[in-house]
């Protein structure tokens, strides 16, 4: 059998594409009906041979990103929701998505719903689902809410991207100025303080104190460059390791929150992500105790993951959400204060809601005015170590021209 290229329109009157398995084009042209989609024939193509086979090689595969997800949980939403069988709705999505190793997994979640099992199930066998998707998808399922909760989940999905998109990118600008720094001062310490001091030895009088400071500072750094170079690597390792375990992680989360600045954007975001993602999860029907373990795990933070889950054992034991909340002295007052209220009132969801959104407006502000103080202050960072180091190797040779005038 050939492999079709096909776009069509959706009843909803979106224009979708994808890739089907026909005996002729006649046979593509009838099935998309059969779907419902109105196929539109002049894109209606056959696949060519030769390059454009999938080929596969171990360890060389496409990954599937957060990306892919998104996309297709608001397509099969809206397929969904537009009346679409949901073993119709994955073939659909399973022909037309470019990532050809999740296109495997939408295969095999197709089959597996074909063969009988719920759709949550089909998702438990697939790690890209995570615990937060697939109790989601059990909720939706069990309350005949599919297409809402997919909707849902999409746009928490979006949200969670962009927080942590502004939250690398808050961090990578300064780490990055800090590397780049590092390396210019190590070819200078390296390649070009030698050979002034190799011009300065020949002066035959003792130099300035910075200048010699330098000067010493080179000749250590060659001396001892493979030393160091293993130090800084064995240090990176070191830590890598420790925040794989249990209480080394424990103990750094700890130390990123009592950052300066960086700290506070931290705890704002962790307080965006947990308050975003239990609202999505207690409007969707998931039960409490459920939704904040699911929340612990997701939350991102080990500090902030112990709070939730003393919570969560406070609350199975009869108590109030806001009481241990309180006690833990993660979350401000304010975050404390309104989701006492939302509790009281029957309105925890919407009250998570609004927390949520005002932490993520936060984050925003903070990452924007982060962006700005920064720059004069990489200017400065810049100025005093490279500059320092210029001037000092031309301390001599003002001091010279000087004796000579």
């Amino acid at each position: 059998m050939a492999v079709f290229r096909w776009q069509g329109i959706s009843p909803r009157g979106d224009t979708i594409s994808g890739e089907m398995e026909a005996t002729t084009r006649d046979a593509v042209v009838a099935r998309l009906r059969a779907q419902r989609i109105q196929p539109i024939p002049a894109k209606i193509r056959e696949r060519g041979k030769g390059l454009d086979k999938e080929i596969s090689i171990p360890g060389l595969g496409e990954k599937i990103k957060t990306r892919d997800v998104v996309v297709f949980t608001r397509q099969l939403g809206t397929m969904i929701d537009a009346g679409l069988p949901i073993v119709q709705c994955l073939d659909i999505l399973g022909q037309q998505t470019d990532n050809k190793k999740f296109r495997g997994v939408i295969r095999q979640l197709k089959e597996d719903v074909e063969a009988g099992s719920t759709f949550t199930e089909a998702l438990r066998k697939h790690k890209i689902f995570d615990d937060l998707f697939v109790n989601m998808i059990s909720a939706g399922e069990v309350g005949g809410i599919l297409d809402t909760i997919l909707q849902r989940l999409s746009i928490y999905m979006e949200k969670s991207m962009k927080l942590k998109a502004k939250i690398k990118g808050a961090m990578i600008y300064p780490a990055t100025i800090i590397t780049v720094a590092t390396g210019v001062t190590t070819v200078l310490l390296i390649w070009v303080i030698p050979v002034f001091a190799e011009l300065f030895s020949s002066f035959g009088q003792a130099l300035p104190a910075p200048t010699q400071f330098v000067i010493n500072l080179s000749n250590f750094t060659i001396a001892y460059f493979p030393y160091l170079l293993a130090v800084v690597v064995a240090v990176a390792v070191a830590l890598v390791q420790i925040y794989k375990t249990e209480g080394g992680r424990l103990w750094m989360d700890h130390a990123f929150l009592q950052m300066p600045v960086f700290g506070e954007l931290i705890r704002k975001s962790s307080i965006a992500r947990f308050t975003r993602t239990l609202s999505t999860l207690v409007s969707s029907g998931v039960p409490i105790l459920d939704a904040l373990l699911i929340t612990a795990k997701t939350s991102g933070n080990k500090v902030v993951e112990r709070a939730i889950l003393a919570t969560r054992l406070s609350i199975s034991e009869g108590n109030s959400i806001s009481d241990p909340l309180v006690q833990s002295k993660v979350f401000p007052p304010m975050v404390c204060q309104m989701i006492s209220v939302g509790e009281s009132t029957g309105a925890l969801d919407a009250m998570l809601q609004k927390i949520a959104e005002f932490y993520e407006d936060e984050v925003d502000n903070m990452v924007a005015n982060l962006t700005t103080l920064m720059e004069p202050l990489v200017i400065l960072f810049l100025g005093v170590i490279i500059g320092g180091l210029v001037i000092s190797m031309y301390l001599p040779i003002f001091k010279l021209g000087s004796v000579i005038s």
